[in-house]
């Protein structure tokens, strides 16, 4: 008998029962969303900071790179936090402490913007081929801006394995790319809002309660998902036959062992995506915090025309989200098993992400906008195919776990390529190589899963 969920669904048609798993959707969105206005306000606010703190484009890069740094480690120890305390204490934990994080951000204001801080750490000199002494050296509000982004990355990393983990308890295997595409939305909701609430935010009531606010709004999500969240066996606003929709085309509960790290790497899937982490993973982080000065940069923009652009930018991204669920969840329907949908739709992400290294030759904002729009709305697109492989080869008790691996290894080298892209822009003044880079890391990273696990499908592997 087949362990195939997608072939099995055809077999037992169950009817939906009721729509409150979209409830639980919904704050899934608000979730994210309110993830991405906190990381993204320091994007939108470059400018500004930098005329009135003295950056330059270097200090702004270890500014992201400290960022996507901790939200590498926050991501692998909020997976292993999730699975372990489960999402019901976890989640709520990681949005309260994200949100002090951000707000904290706004105390910098009470640093001395005229002091530098300088030190001194060995350096192997290549050119020299020997060993010396060079010195880093920025200003103070640049290390605090770092402390601020460290504790806001290490807190909000446990949001996506979370989230991810709570759609493969709550959606049929046909609907998890679809439920994730939907949350994953509220990545580009929370980055259409931000552009435009922070320039007005900014303007009227200065850079320091801009974080303050936005900050403050993971409280009221708080309250939300007190009165709304429980598991779904426990659930008393869902119904029986919802209950049973859900469990449709799941595999049968397994009783399963808590699974190490290290054991984790025995596993091809488990490779697979990791390799896409470490490819693909760090072009999203790049739009949200090098987008706005790539824009303002290459345009010649006002902060006001930036914010407007960078807007429109993830309007289009948005698209992308919800529609590669749907393409998976559409071709399930019609009888596409889960290998063959879920590979097309990311060959067909993958190839629409490759004109984006024409971006710099763009002779308008609109058009650049326009394909790196493109590229953003497949990224999205990929996401919500990439996390749903994790469900389709993974036992629950591991989601999160896997989710957070990807992630840790994914914004490991987004703070790496942060820094290096903040390197590049300060020696030529271009994002030329940086989005020729990512223009054909999607393409790489489905030949490895493809070569790794040629057919995807429901894991036994880490069951008893």
């Amino acid at each position: 008998m087949s362990n195939n969920p997608a072939t099995s669904s055809h077999k037992n048609k169950v009817t939906p029962g009721g729509k409150f798993r979209w409830t639980i959707c919904t704050l899934l969105f608000f979730s994210v969303a309110i993830n991405y206005i906190d990381r993204n306000v320091i994007g939108i606010l470059k400018g500004p900071l930098s005329e009135k703190l003295g950056w330059n484009d270097t200090d702004f890069g270890y500014i992201v790179a400290a960022f996507n740094f901790a939200y590498a480690f926050g991501y692998l120890l909020g997976g292993r936090i999730v699975d372990r305390l489960g999402i019901k204490r976890a989640l709520p934990w990681f949005v309260f402490l994200w949100s002090f994080a951000a707000c904290a951000h706004g105390l910098c204001n009470f640093l001395d913007v005229t002091a530098r801080v300088s030190f001194h750490y060995p350096w192997f000199d290549w050119a020299e081929k020997t060993l010396i002494m060079a010195t880093f050296a920025a200003p103070l509000t640049v290390f605090g801006f770092m402390g601020a982004r460290v504790a806001l990355g290490l807190t909000e990393g446990g949001n996506f394995p979370a989230a991810i983990k709570t759609v493969a308890e709550w959606f049929p295997v046909k609907e998890r790319a679809l439920a994730t595409g939907w949350f994953n939305a509220g990545t580009n909701a929370g980055a259409i809002l931000c552009p435009i609430a922070v320039r007005w935010m900014n303007d009227h009531w200065g850079w320091q309660t801009t974080f303050y606010v936005t900050g403050a709004t993971g409280f009221l999500w708080l309250i939300a998902w007190a009165w709304l969240y429980e598991a779904p066996e426990k659930h008393q606003r869902l119904s029986a036959a919802e209950l049973e929709y859900i469990r449709s085309d799941q595999a049968p509960a397994e009783v399963v062992v808590k699974v190490p790290w290290l054991q984790l790497m025995r596993y091809r899937a488990v490779w697979a995506y990791l390799i896409a982490g470490i490819l693909a993973g760090p072009a999203w982080p790049f739009y949200g915090f090098f987008l706005p000065d790539f824009l303002r940069r290459n345009f010649a923009l006002s902060f006001s025309a930036m914010a407007w652009w960078t807007s429109a930018f993830y309007v289009l991204a948005a698209v992308g989200g919800i529609g590669g669920g749907w393409m998976t969840a559409r071709l399930m329907a019609k009888g596409w098993t889960v290998n063959k949908s879920r590979k097309l739709a990311l060959l067909i992400c993958a190839v629409c992400v490759l004109p984006v290294c024409l971006a710099p030759y763009a002779g308008t904002a609109w058009l650049a906008v326009l394909i790196v729009g493109l590229a953003g709305s497949a990224h999205q697109g990929w996401s919500a195919n990439l996390f749903s492989v994790v469900g389709d080869t993974m036992p629950k008790s591991a989601i999160s776990s896997v989710v957070g691996l990807g992630g840790f290894v994914s914004y490991l080298m987004a703070a790496v390529m942060s820094a290096i892209t903040g390197m590049i822009v300060q020696k030529t003044g271009s994002y030329v190589w940086v989005f020729a880079y990512y223009a054909g890391m999607y393409l790489i990273s489905l030949a490895a899963i493809q070569i790794l696990v040629p057919r995807l499908g429901q894991s036994t592997e880490l069951k008893k």
